[in-house]
């Protein structure tokens, strides 16, 4: 793992210094008491997440919320939220949200000097790469990934003298020392178009075992992968899911590519986390829609989608889930944990996104 917490932390009621040598002002803790003010100013806020929260339980996180919205100017941050965060961050307190490749590519274009990355690690480091001048936390950097944790740049190195020649195409659901020892990067979106760039027979696409193999069935080009995989999408089934066709032949079951063959197989639509999204707000109202994803992200999109009734065999990331509201306000207080990516590593990396953006573009 490249990710480190690099904060120095001075003696009590001295200033923060990153590793950057940079200075912030140590803040005195907020009140998290429910005021009449903190009631007042997060009411609108908690319209959007009314559905998911109960009533009673908003005291419990709107003094966060207020006390987060309000440090972030103070700080002069951004927070991005990916799309499996749960409600009461993606609605109430993240400026940005969206999937690992949307949050990296947004966050080159605010103004603010700090980014706090409300994901796993390997989006952390990406949101470095492509801001390199910026200061990235991670409000918890214990929240990785299984799919990312499967593949080393070493084992990619041993793979390129395996097969000489052969391009190697990494998701990005992968660390940056992984990404330093690729040719170019790719999503679950762009995976196909990637692939077939290269104009050649025979493709490594790493490190998802399933996305390779749903990939594989798109294209004539032969994929070489990895046995990785995400443990929310493996563990969905096709039987589980006919099992919702039976019961209602008229639900629509939208699957990521990160799920078996088997899975994608029985899906109405596969598609990436942006395109199952878009998917499902196309629904009529009253449509019936299954996401075959992580669960929060069904809670995420139903305030867009008032009409569509979501089904949810839900499977949650415990990566995701170890960011929490009290996390991230400590991240903000105390400037933590930073994300430092060695600088040479960090070039490499950054030519294999910058490929594939450059690609797409």
């Amino acid at each position: 793992m490249t990710l480190a917490s690099q904060t120095i932390l001075p003696e009590q009621g001295g200033d923060i210094v990153l590793s950057n040598g940079n200075r912030y002002e140590r803040i005195e803790r907020p009140s998290l008491e429910y005021t009449d003010e903190v009631a007042r100013v997060t009411a609108p806020l908690y319209e959007k997440v009314r559905h998911h929260i109960p009533e009673i339980e908003w005291p419990v996180h709107a003094p966060y919320v207020y006390a987060i919205n309000r440090l972030k100017k103070q700080r002069n941050a951004a927070i991005l939220a990916h799309n499996y965060q749960t409600p009461e961050i993606y609605h109430c307190v993240a400026d940005i949200a969206g999937d690992s490749l949307q949050l990296a590519m947004e966050a080159t274009k605010v103004e603010a000097d700090i980014i706090v990355q409300c994901g796993v690690h390997f989006m952390a480091e990406t949101s470095k790469l492509l801001n390199p001048s910026k200061v990235v936390l991670i409000p918890d950097m214990r929240a990785g990934c299984s799919l990312a944790d499967s593949i080393t740049g070493e084992d990619v190195r041993l793979l390129r003298e395996a097969n000489p020649g052969v391009p190697i195409v990494t998701y990005v659901n992968t660390s940056a020392d992984v990404k330093a020892e690729s040719d170019i990067c790719c999503t679950s979106s762009n995976a196909v178009a990637i692939v077939e760039s290269f104009g050649v027979d025979k493709v490594l696409l790493i490190p998802d075992e399933y996305l390779a193999q749903n990939v594989a069935k798109q294209t004539d080009v032969k994929i070489l992968t990895w046995k990785g995989h995400c443990e929310v999408h493996e563990r969905f089934t096709a039987e589980e899911l006919l099992a919702y066709k039976d019961i209602d032949p008229a639900i629509q079951i939208i699957a990521h590519p990160e799920c078996p063959t088997e899975v994608t197989a029985v899906a109405d639509f596969t598609g990436s986390t942006k395109g199952m999204i878009d998917f499902a707000l196309g629904q009529k109202p009253g449509a019936k829609v299954l996401l075959v994803t992580e669960c929060s992200m069904a809670s995420n999109i139903q305030e867009q989608a008032p009409g569509v009734e979501f089904i949810k065999p839900c499977n949650l990331c415990p990566h995701m889930k170890r960011i929490t509201l009290p996390k991230i306000l400590d991240s903000l207080l105390d400037m933590k944990e930073e994300v430092v990516v060695d600088p040479l590593m960090a070039a490499r990396a950054r030519k294999a996104v910058e490929r594939m953006v450059n690609l797409k573009n």
